[in-house]
């Protein structure tokens, strides 16, 4: 009788169903389901159009076999025998899934108080690292998505917890891969791993958008000027990179006979540095010819003086004096 009931209110329904109150927004959700895995969009789109959700439905085609399998049990009937909506149970759902982990609720003399159940972390030693979303070719950047590197020790739980607790951040799903390092062979024939290569990439739903900066190639020679400025005024990106160059130089040359630092360490400025070079003594040699030539038109002997402390030799004077 109750099932019958359940039926005849939904053949009369005529009004749209009930938004929920923790509901994604609609870019949020439409950002949700485009990046889904590729086996769940293909699993998705074998299944029956009876079990896929209603068009203004606010719930993911999981979400929706989850709530008619609960609501064919008889599990979302209240005391007066009315069912939950889909508003009710989505509502009921990201409530749990939001919650923090570790803490319960107390009575402390009829106040409500947020117990600590686990060990409180001071200074934790993990580190988030946050980087640029993947974003194919001619695709656009998705805003509702972040992805970090975290440490392989990392869990889902943690992640949720980390963002919701240090910076407020509401997250709708967290999706985690781990890349290993490859084997690198040193130079005694062993193979070891790099540190820096193996991470887990931690894939995080936002429920507000995030622009990342834009990068560098993608923004217009105004902007990227600003940028640029703003980089080396706060943190002297040039003037570091000069510095760890002549560092370089500085420890793998100074070692060698007579050598000294001239500034240039790009090959295109160094055969620039050469060719001036080369050019002023073109000129000075083409100095000297032309002084010698009309040395030689006015009959003017041409020797170079002799060294300070010697004495001319005697040919010398013959020559001067013929």
């Amino acid at each position: 009788m109750q099932a019958l009931c359940r039926v005849a209110r939904r053949l009369y329904s005529t009004q749209p169903p009930e938004r929920a109150a923790s509901a994604l927004p609609n870019l949020a959700a439409a950002a949700r389901d485009a990046s889904a895995p590729m086996a769940v969009r293909e699993r998705r789109e074998r299944k029956r159009a009876h079990l896929k959700p209603p068009t203004n439905s606010d719930l993911t085609p999981s979400e929706y076999s989850g709530y008619r399998r609960a609501l064919a049990k008889g599990e979302l009937m209240d005391q007066r025998g009315r069912d939950m909506t889909e508003a009710e149970w989505l509502d009921a759902l990201n409530e749990r899934r939001t919650r923090l982990r570790g803490l319960k609720v107390t009575d402390n003399h009829g106040d409500k108080e947020l117990q600590v159940v686990g060990q409180r972390i001071y200074l934790p030693n993990i580190m988030f690292r946050m980087v640029r979303n993947h974003t194919p070719t001619g695709k656009p950047y998705n805003p509702y998505e972040a992805t970090f590197r975290v440490p392989m020790s990392v869990t889902k739980t943690d992640v949720r917890s980390y963002l919701s607790a240090v910076y407020g951040v509401k997250t709708t799903y967290i999706r985690t891969a781990n890349y290993f390092s490859p084997l690198y062979r040193r130079y005694n024939g062993a193979k070891t791993t790099r540190s820096y290569r193996t991470y887990k990439r931690a894939v995080v739903g936002l429920v507000d958008p995030f622009y990342y900066p834009q990068a560098m190639e993608d923004m217009t020679a105004e902007d990227r000027k600003k940028r640029t400025e703003w980089l080396n005024e706060k943190f002297a990106l040039d003037a570091l990179k000069r510095w760890r160059r002549h560092e370089l130089v500085r420890t793998s040359l100074s070692g060698s006979k007579n050598w000294r630092f001239t500034g240039h360490l790009r090959r295109d400025k160094i055969l620039k540095a050469v060719a001036r070079s080369r050019s002023r003594m073109l000129r000075e040699v083409e100095d000297v010819k032309e002084e010698l030539a009309d040395k030689r038109a006015r009959g003017i002997p041409i020797f170079s003086d002799t060294k300070r402390g010697s004495q001319p030799s005697k040919w010398r004077e013959a020559l001067l004096a013929n």
